[in-house]
């Protein structure tokens, strides 16, 4: 469903009424130019209730609703669509974003950081200049776990689409009707819909148990590590290059894990699967290994860290 996660960061700041009645039109226009798309669907998500909050500082969103009957109105279609808060409400689990942390101009940014987080599309209250954007640059910490199994925090900055005005919505509306075709917010749906979601894998028939069984906190970071694997290899040219340009850190198993990472390919032969890409919480992994007459990334194993004994 096309998630709209609230910018907390664009309210609550100062400029006079009738500055913040026009941002208001704008943004519950914005708003519903998305719902349009997928009116059922449409979920707008915010940290508090939408009646709780200021729009600037001093006139909060019930003053601004008896302010004037086209308010009332506006207010009417906003409520038409469904509101839910907390933001953790729509994870898969509440405690499954726990090893990110999002910021923005060096504050943490809980909404645009969400909406990055579940793949969604954060909007704003179009009043400060740096919210008329299509897309809003964030650093992100991430907990990841590193070669000796430790867990650290690793930094880098990452885009989240954006809207606060209509244009904005135009320049999401391709992916916002493609993304309303194709969900997956379990694994099952993930396995079901995979040919669509990641065209450049490939899935041995034993992951299918493996995704319908998946744990709910990996719902998300499954499909962020599979999408990046799917874009290494959209953008591999085997005749250029043996191994593509990781988007993400996969790492060789070594010789003696080697005989753990053996699993039965499609012709019904063994091969070894020994790649493989890391995802937390705990010592998540995704074996995989390269098919260069295809350009593509065959899939083995996504689940645990493999014991020698499974």
């Amino acid at each position: 469903m096309p998630l709209l996660f609230l910018n907390e960061k664009s309210w609550t700041t100062r400029c006079d009424e009738a500055r913040a009645d026009a941002a208001m039109a704008e943004f519950v226009e914005a708003v519903r130019a998305v719902a349009k798309e997928d009116r059922e669907e449409t979920a707008l998500v915010s940290e508090a209730g939408l009646d709780s909050l200021e729009i600037v500082e001093g006139y909060p969103v019930r003053k601004w609703i008896g302010s004037s009957p086209k308010n009332r109105v506006r207010w009417q279609r906003l409520r038409a669509l469904q509101n839910r808060s907390p933001v953790r409400c729509v994870y898969p689990t509440p405690d499954a974003a726990s090893g990110l942390e999002y910021s923005h101009d060096g504050e943490a940014a809980l909404g645009l950081g969400a909406a990055h987080f579940m793949e969604g599309i954060a909007v704003s209250l179009p009043v400060a200049p740096e919210w008329h954007t299509h897309n809003v640059t964030l650093d992100r910490s991430e907990l990841v776990e590193i070669g000796d199994g430790s867990l650290e925090f690793q930094h880098d900055t990452v885009d989240v689409r954006h809207i606060s005005t209509l244009p904005d919505v135009d320049e999401h509306r391709p992916w916002i009707r493609e993304s309303s075709l194709v969900r997956a917010a379990t694994g099952r749906q993930i396995w079901e819909r995979r040919a669509d979601l990641y065209p450049n894998l490939q899935f041995l028939s034993r992951i299918e148990d493996q995704l319908s069984g998946l744990d709910s906190r990996w719902i998300m970071p499954v499909r962020h590590s599979l999408g990046r694997l799917d874009a290494t290899a959209e953008a591999w040219d085997p005749a250029a290059m043996p191994e593509p340009e990781w988007q993400s850190k996969v790492t060789p198993e070594g010789e003696t894990r080697k005989r753990v990472c053996r699993f039965e390919d499609f012709d019904g032969a063994l091969a070894t699967f020994h790649l493989h890409a890391r995802f937390t919480p705990g010592a998540g992994r995704i074996h995989f290994r390269l098919i260069g007459a295809e350009g593509k990334i065959r899939i083995a194993h996504i689940g645990s860290k493999i014991r020698p004994d499974l």
